[in-house]
């Protein structure tokens, strides 16, 4: 903005701070009106998308701010640079860039409304501020719509020119170790449209069994706010996803509402290099579930489940070994034992607990007790025994939480 007269200059440094003091109450009313008038930032609001509101406050706070004397010519470039980001983001969505060009010019309307109201309340005449600072706010504004179409075209442009193989490539080198070499990562970060450099995530998704053809989930993401990237390995969906500041339960929420089938998600990690390891907790955790559970789990929720995955030899060893002749039992008495000894271990060890969770007598409980103890030849009261039971429990897919059915009185 050109400099401005001194009655001027003084009269925005007063009404600037004051606009200021509006801006929460401008955002609501900016949202209102698009949920109202534009189905797809209705669509997205309803979806949850956090960033939606954050950076419609951001284009308004940046008009204010601009309104300013001697406004430097790097916040102009920095406020170009915010709007082709949000432009690429909203290009993205899905969100038509028609559609985006009127939340900028409604950001200017809602602007110029409050200052207008603004001036009026204050008692003075302020008409000459008025037509002095009407131009520089519908230039800043058509700044910031050029800016947004800049962007939304790049990204359109990006996404058209990068075929389904491309991608395949990219995160494959990602999952395949190559997030150690700045190059490759600068390449993937920028075609994949993720940033590789912070808090990243990957999953492992499965289809369903009678589902295979599972919907990719990069774009419901996307509507809340969060970049992924996805391929498909062993007919497994597998993607890198960029938390920023989010934190992992957010995340295992919202997969939680997408999951068909089993899937798992590795803990955070920094940076591409990591996304490798990553990668390869999260199928460990997913192989940990049984197929065609619907059930979103992190590495840390299935360690020893994780452990017992990746070692089947030690595994069958110790389900021999502990469970020994109970395994050999008729399928009747044996699922009763194995359901007994789970309620067992669960209830830390107490057969009266024990008996509650089974809808039993605790002596159907202590009966069913000695029965383990004479064909695996260890003791209820042996802590290690009950370690090495849990394990193996675990191992055979008889100790899963959440799976138990009553075992009723039967002796």
């Amino acid at each position: 903005m050109h400099t401005a007269p001194g009655g001027v200059t003084e009269r925005l440094a007063e009404m600037v701070p004051a606009l200021l003091e509006q801006l929460d109450a401008m955002t609501d009313r900016m949202v209102e009106v698009l949920v109202e008038t534009e189905p797809p930032y209705r669509e997205a609001m309803q979806s949850g998308d956090p960033l939606l509101r954050t950076t419609l406050r951001r284009n308004l706070e940046v008009g204010i701010r601009g309104l300013l004397p001697d406004v430097p010519a790097a916040y102009y470039a920095s406020h170009a640079e915010g709007a082709r980001a949000v432009g690429r983001l909203r290009a993205a969505q899905g969100i038509p860039l028609e559609a985006v060009l009127r939340a900028y010019r409604l950001g200017g309307q809602i602007t110029w409304e409050a200052l207008v109201a603004l001036s009026r309340n204050s008692g003075r005449h302020d008409d000459g501020l008025l037509l002095e600072v009407a131009g520089s706010l519908w230039r800043t504004n058509d700044r910031g719509c050029s800016a947004a179409a800049e962007g939304y075209r790049a990204e359109e442009r990006r996404r058209a020119g990068l075929d389904v193989a491309e991608r395949r490539r990219l995160v494959d080198g990602l999952l395949d170790g190559r997030g150690g070499d700045p190059a490759f990562v600068r390449q993937a970060s920028e075609l994949l449209a993720v940033p590789l450099g912070g808090r990243l995530a990957v999953v492992v998704a499965h289809p369903a069994e009678d589902r295979p053809e599972a919907a990719d989930p990069a774009q419901a993401l996307l509507k809340r706010g969060i970049r992924s990237a996805w391929g498909t390995r062993a007919q497994a969906q597998v993607g890198v996803v960029a938390l920023g500041t989010r934190r992992l339960p957010e995340l295992l929420g919202w997969l939680g509402l997408l999951a068909t089938g089993p899937v798992g998600v590795s803990p955070v990690v920094e940076g591409a290099a990591a996304v490798a390891g990553a990668y390869r907790l999260a199928e460990t955790a997913a192989r940990t579930l049984p197929p065609g559970t619907a059930r979103v789990v992190t590495t840390d929720d299935r360690l020893p489940e994780a452990l017992l995955s990746d070692s089947p030899e030690i595994a069958e060893r110790l389900v021999g070994q502990t469970l020994g002749r109970l395994l050999e039992l008729p399928e009747d008495e044996r699922e009763v034992l194995l359901e007994t000894l789970s309620a067992f271990l669960d209830a830390d060890g107490s057969p009266t607990r024990a008996a509650d969770l089974l809808y039993c007598h605790r002596n159907t409980v202590m009966h069913r007790l000695r029965r383990i103890e004479s064909v695996t030849g260890r003791k209820p009261t042996d802590p290690r025994a009950r370690l090495l039971w849990q394990l193996a429990l675990l191992a055979t897919g008889h100790h899963d939480a959440g799976t138990r059915r009553p075992v009723r009185d039967s002796a």
